[in-house]
């Protein structure tokens, strides 16, 4: 332990001195950028957009590249009172699981869809670390269509990647944990025999929609990164793992005992072959799936209470494991699916592994024995090659389809180009500082767009104005289309972006992207069509609120009869038919949040008034020169109170006196 201990502390010392005695090679340059390949003229479109997570805000941001300009934030696993997401009765169970309502998440990275191994345009994955999910967003929209929950699993890191033809949307358990389906009541320190690993794959269908076709139960190790394999090894999956000393504290020392954690190779169509032959076990769990109806223009949310369970140990051939530096993060494969890189944490290399040599040893069983009943494959023997010296703390790697890897290194704060077949180093820049992920447009498929390569940093002192404790995130964005790297714009970022993915702007913008819901296809079952069929109506102590808004005003725009005790929901349906004029909703007291409404759409605000009074209503989005006087009122009365209800736009009410 203590000569672990002393490892680690060299590389974090060498890194610190690094950091803090001097500036990286050639860092003025860097630092001054190339901010004429990085602007975009008024008025004129970006090439491509960035998709990023937003880490600890649970939302995921777009950005346009090589601008950095931010266009929207997309609400996924946190509540967001700017677009109602969350608040509004529609949305509230897209944020359903089976711990209840929760209305935050971690949201650590981001994977678009592909077809034959290319970036398609269809729809963006992303996940969620804390309660384990997996969100679809679709591109159509940019509206989270999808969330499902993942059972057996603690912390949901190693996802949401996907096969080559978005067959599955595939998850590993970051936290290793009694699965649900056995008895979680056990003490912490029988980690060893208690605790499990498991990968989840979800199958994706024609239209998205997403099923937890099956799971695979593994010794309890943590699975970090991973990623599917593409061309000729299609058909498998591969993931970091550490903590193969399943350690249950003070991992920075316990779980860096051992030279070599692994990659987990698996290949998931032999497990879909004994799917079908019957050899997987039932499992009763809880785990809730949230889908969004566009047609009504709300969510549900069905708790499910069955998984299919195929164990590796039993089943031999469809996990290996593939000995790999201490502590691996990143598993990235390369675009024509031969090689495999594996970036251990406290390594001062990077090593390569070769499918073709993989397939091989597993032929020749070429093993070293075994990890929890899974086959170990000697290391050598799988083993293409290995990066010497790239640089400190390897992290994530990604690839310019030009034979070219690009690796980030946390520690000595640069991004490393390298060739993949010799291995040799060809290029390096510094980073502003300490980066994790990076992004090259398709970079993780067969068919990178190349030119731009986006680091995502985690420090940013010094770069921008400060503010307080708590600085910006940071993304810088380099030109990689020549053989030098070349920092042509750096801008912060919503939340800590972790992963990030980016396509050509024109494979999304011309892929059918709504602009409006057609008033006609509008089902939702409050939805009011016309200002003729507003109205208010009383069942009990709820009261339902048939609105409409148009620039610039509510139909109906004074009500009374509300009392005390009662429940009101403002059904607010947006009749404009014109791209971009959301209007917006809000009323005085409300506890929740506000509504935004896009044309053609119907969302519902539900409020609970707590005191007799006048309550202001208002639109919260700019609509129209006379947005300002897009209002109106809510008189609320005593609980006892004999106003009737009443409604009315444009018109004064008859004299009523004022109850006492």
């Amino acid at each position: 332990m203590k000569n672990s201990f002393i490892k680690i502390a060299t590389i974090v010392a060498i890194g610190s001195a690094f950091f803090t005695s001097c500036k990286p090679k050639d860092s003025s340059s860097a630092a001054e950028g190339d901010a004429e390949k990085a602007y975009v003229a008024p008025g004129k479109y970006d090439e491509f957009y960035n998709f990023v997570s937003g880490g600890f805000s649970g939302q995921l941001s777009v950005y346009g590249l090589p601008s950095g300009r931010l266009f929207r934030v997309i609400p996924v696993f946190s509540v967001d009172p700017e677009k109602g997401w969350g608040y509004s009765e529609e949305t509230k169970p897209m944020l359903n699981t089976s711990q209840g309502f929760v209305p935050w998440d971690d949201l650590h990275h981001t994977e678009m869809s592909q077809t034959d191994g290319e970036v398609d345009g269809r729809w963006v994955f992303g996940n969620a670390n804390n309660t384990p999910r997996i969100a679809r967003i679709d591109l159509k929209t940019f509206k989270t269509a999808e969330i499902i929950e993942l059972p057996n699993s603690g912390g949901n890191h190693s996802s949401p990647f996907i096969t080559e033809n978005t067959e599955y949307v595939v998850a590993g358990t970051r936290f290793s944990v009694p699965g649900d389906y056995s008895n979680g009541d056990v003490p912490i320190n029988t980690y060893k025999e208690n605790f499990k690993g498991h990968i989840s794959f979800v199958k994706v269908g024609k239209e998205g929609q997403m099923d937890l076709a099956f799971q695979i139960v593994t010794p309890g190790v943590n699975f970090d990164l991973s990623h599917a394999g593409k061309g000729k090894s299609h058909g498998w999956f591969f993931f970091s793992c550490y903590n193969t000393e399943q350690a249950n504290t003070l991992l920075e020392v316990n779980a860096s005992q051992r030279d070599k954690d692994f990659i987990m190779a698996v290949n998931w169509k032999k497990a879909e072959e004994y799917l079908k032959a019957g050899k997987g076990k039932k499992q009763v769990v809880k785990y809730a799936h949230n889908t969004w109806n566009e047609k009504t223009h709300s969510a549900s949310s069905e708790i499910k209470n069955e998984v299919v369970v195929l164990d590796a140990a039993a089943l031999k051939d469809i996990c290996y494991m593939i000995p790999c530096p201490k502590s691996p993060h990143g598993c990235d494969v390369d675009p024509t699916g031969e090689y495999i890189v594996g970036s251990g944490k406290l390594a001062a290399l990077i090593p390569v592994f070769s499918f073709d040599k993989m397939i091989n040893a597993i032929d020749k069983k070429q093993f070293e024995g075994d990890y929890g009943g899974i086959n170990v494959i000697k290391y050598e023997a799988a083993l293409h090659g290995e990066v010497q010296k790239p640089g400190l703390g390897p992290l994530h790697t990604e690839f310019d389809g030009k034979g070219n890897a690009y690796t980030t290194f946390f520690v000595s704060s640069e991004v490393v180009k390298w060739d993949i077949k010799s291995l040799k180093v060809l290029d390096r820049v510094p980073t502003y500082y300490s980066v994790g992920h990076l992004c090259i447009p398709g970079g993780d498929s067969k068919k990178p767009f190349g030119k731009y390569l986006i680091a995502y940093n985690k420090i940013t002192k010094d770069r921008y104005l400060p503010t307080g404790p708590e600085l910006a995130q940071s993304a810088q964005i380099f030109d990689i289309s020549g053989d030098k790297m070349k920092m042509i714009l750096d801008f912060p970022t919503i939340g800590e972006p972790h992963y990030a993915q980016a396509a050509p702007a024109d494979l999304i913008r011309n892929n059918g992207q709504l602009k409006f819901y057609k008033i006609e296809d509008n089902h939702h079952p409050f939805a009011t069509k016309g200002e003729k069929e507003a109205k208010v109506i009383r069942k009990g102590n709820r009261v339902d609120v048939y609105m409409t808004s148009v620039r610039s005003h509510f139909a109906p725009d004074n009500i009374e009869g509300i009392k005390l005790g009662d429940e009101v929901y403002f059904h607010v349906t947006n009749l404009e038919q014109d791209w971009d004029v959301p209007h917006g909703f809000a009323i005085k007291g409300a506890d929740n949040g506000e509504l935004l409404i896009m044309p053609g759409e119907t969302t519902t605000l539900k409020w609970i008034p707590k005191k007799v009074g006048m309550y202001p209503m208002y639109c919260t989005d700019f609509c129209s020169a006379l947005h300002q006087e897009m209002q109106g009122y809510v008189r609320v009365s005593p609980a006892g109170s004999t106003v009737p209800i009443s409604f009315s736009v444009g018109t004064n009410f008859p004299k009523q006196t004022a109850t006492k």
